[in-house]
């Protein structure tokens, strides 16, 4: 159990770090790594950058917080991956360079579910 409390919290902790470095990079770095700006490069309209960082603080807020119903967080769950699978399509199609623009979102993809699973798991086992 304390094993799998574990994997559940690193996991989690790194795509915490990875989207609230999103939501910093967007709202006040916008020109890194892309002179232009990331949703500009990613020809996204820029209202677009609003609602996704509304979304992921909304997100991230829920992935942390205690003794929320299982629905809402895989809410945030599924916004999250459907957010890393987006970057990876957006990057490929503009011709982003495979590392790290395409593979980075991949591999979060991969700890999300490591998150998602073990969530699962610990949630399971209280019951």
């Amino acid at each position: 159990m304390k094993r799998d409390k574990t994997i559940y919290w690193i996991s989690t902790g790194i795509i915490f770090a990875v989207m609230l470095f999103s939501v910093i990079n967007f709202t006040f770095i916008d020109r890194f790594p892309f002179p232009e700006g990331a949703f500009k490069h990613l020809q996204l309209p820029g209202y677009f950058k609003i609602e996704l960082t509304i979304a992921k603080i909304l997100g991230l807020l829920v992935l942390v917080l205690p003794n929320l119903p299982v629905r809402i967080k895989e809410f945030a769950y599924f916004g999250f991956a459907l957010t890393l699978i987006s970057a990876t399509i957006a990057h490929a199609s503009t011709g982003d360079p495979f590392f790290p623009f395409i593979i980075d979102p991949v591999l979060f993809l991969m700890v999300l579910a490591v998150s998602y699973l073990y969530y699962h798991k610990i949630h399971s086992l209280q019951y």
